[in-house]
């Protein structure tokens, strides 16, 4: 597939295909790894593009799936990053997770092309380091 049918070059941005491409990717990962996930691409502005359920994947990780990814989006970072970088600020241990669609768990990743956030991949369903692993997939297969 061509950059120009996975990204919107005139608007920086990801398109439909390549979102699409990249949670068929991250599901493909989790089939291999035996774990059954839902997946999710936002845009920059945190509107989701693209969403996979695997068949028995657990109800409540289809919002975890979006948010990671909006989380993700909406920082530039990882979503597993996020207790890293609170430390010990006792505030921000309290504030930041309280926040509506802020999920400081693996498994979201930022689409990040040429420095600029595109938007976010989540996953959700496995550990942290499984969704991650499949996360990862999908960026690999956007040539990420």
């Amino acid at each position: 597939m061509s950059s120009e049918e996975l990204f919107c070059a005139e608007a920086a941005s990801l398109g439909w295909v390549g979102a699409a491409l990249a949670v068929e990717s991250a599901l493909s990962r989790a089939e291999r790894l035996g774990i059954r996930v839902n997946a999710a691409v936002v845009d920059q502005h945190g509107n989701t593009l693209a969403y996979l359920r695997m068949r028995g994947a657990f109800l409540h990780s289809e919002g975890l799936a979006i948010d990671k990814a909006y989380t993700a989006a909406s920082f530039g970072f990882a979503s597993g990053e996020w207790l890293q970088r609170i430390g010990s600020d006792e505030r921000l241990r309290l504030g930041i997770p309280a926040r509506p669609r802020l999920v400081v768990l693996g498994g979201g990743l930022p689409i990040l092309r040429d420095g600029v956030c595109l938007g976010g991949i989540g996953v959700s369903g496995g550990t942290e380091a499984q969704d991650e692993i499949c996360a990862r997939a999908g960026l690999e297969a956007l040539g990420l």
